[in-house]
């Protein structure tokens, strides 16, 4: 599959819809990669197209909001790469992006066309997590390092031997001193690896998500939806109820949105932190993470921001199937769903 400049919409939808309500707002950066491409194309690999190549995931950490204010330039992401293949003396060969939902299933996109290097179909999350520590790499070994960020202004950071943990509190406090957001690439391994430690297709995945979006009819119903993305439906109503609690260092902490469904005489009810987390309709637990849960404007059919939210907004919910990865085992569940975030769950620990 070849990613082309009149694909960037519906990248940048289903990029959104993965993001599960976090990663940040696409629309910016999908401008920064149209306009990056062109006439040209990026070829999405597959693992096995590039099986002897040693791969770095790419992406943005920070605060997104001040990564939408000044946009990366792609050589960020070059200088983030050249670093850490310096430190860990081997050549780069291929990118992935880092986490496919929200602004770094385009990002790592931009990073490939300015190193002009190919890019793997892939990620490490198959949607958008908070923490670096909720990346497969090292959830599944704790083997995160070396990382290389780099900064607006030309800083490097480079973080090495150190638990996934620990390199997350490191790099959130060397953001202090980047300008709040990093490029960041993460440690090179080879493409033959990706079968088992990645969540393959994600991507792709994200451009039909957001080509069936595309294509539907403002306000369709509900119903066509569901029909059109696979996804299932929830519920749809207004929203009446937005409560948010920051915590003491200004991060997002727990809140929940509640939508009244008419049609259903149900109430659904979604419980958040950066990400969606959980839905219940009725007080009976539907969904949580690891799948995907995405509040859509009920009229352009476009995802909303956890943030974006407000009393009085016409909403669909929406529940997507996560990937199977994070399925595979109670270990890996119990990384990302909602007792990760503090939040208590009666769901079981095996999908239905």
């Amino acid at each position: 599959m070849e990613l082309r400049a009149e694909d960037v919409d519906a990248l940048v939808l289903g990029a959104a819809l993965l993001g599960s309500g976090g990663g940040g707002t696409t629309i910016e950066v999908g401008t920064l990669l149209r306009r990056k491409l062109g006439a040209g194309s990026v070829v999405l690999h597959s693992p096995s197209d590039l099986a002897g190549a040693f791969v770095v995931p790419v992406g943005v950490i920070g605060a997104t909001t001040v990564l939408t204010e000044k946009l990366p330039n792609g050589q960020e992401f070059a200088a983030a790469v050249h670093a850490l293949c310096q430190w860990a003396d081997i050549e780069p060969e291929a990118l992935m992006a880092s986490e496919a939902g929200g602004v770094n299933g385009l990002t790592a996109l931009v990073a490939a066309l300015e190193l002009q290097v190919p890019f793997i179909d892939a990620d490490l999350m198959g949607r958008a997590f908070p923490r670096l520590d909720q990346l497969t790499w090292a959830v599944d070994s704790d083997h995160l390092f070396p990382i290389a960020l780099a900064g607006t202004s030309g800083q490097i950071v480079i973080i090495d031997r150190a638990p996934a943990r620990t390199i997350e509190g490191l790099a959130r406090a060397a953001l202090r001193e980047l300008g709040g957001w990093a490029a960041a690439a993460f440690p090179p391994r080879p493409a033959a690896d990706l079968a088992s430690s990645a969540i393959l297709g994600s991507i792709s995945r994200a451009i039909a998500l957001g080509s069936a979006l595309k294509e539907l009819p403002e306000a369709a119903s509900p119903r066509a939806v569901e029909s059109a993305t696979g996804a299932r439906v929830l519920g749809a109503g207004r929203v009446f109820d937005v409560s948010r609690h920051r915590v003491a260092d200004g991060t997002f902490g727990h809140g929940h949105i509640s939508l009244r469904d008419r049609d259903a005489d149900s109430i659904i009810r979604i419980e958040c932190q950066n990400e969606y987390l959980l839905a219940s309709v009725n007080g009976r637990l539907e969904a949580q993470a690891p799948d995907i849960l995405c509040l859509l404007e009920r009229r352009k059919l476009v995802p909303i921001e956890v943030d974006q939210v407000r009393a009085g907004d016409e909403l669909i919910a929406l529940h997507l199937s996560g990937p199977s990865w994070w399925w595979a085992s109670p270990a890996r569940r119990k990384r990302v769903d909602p007792t990760a975030f503090g939040i208590p769950t009666l769901l079981s620990e095996e999908r239905e």
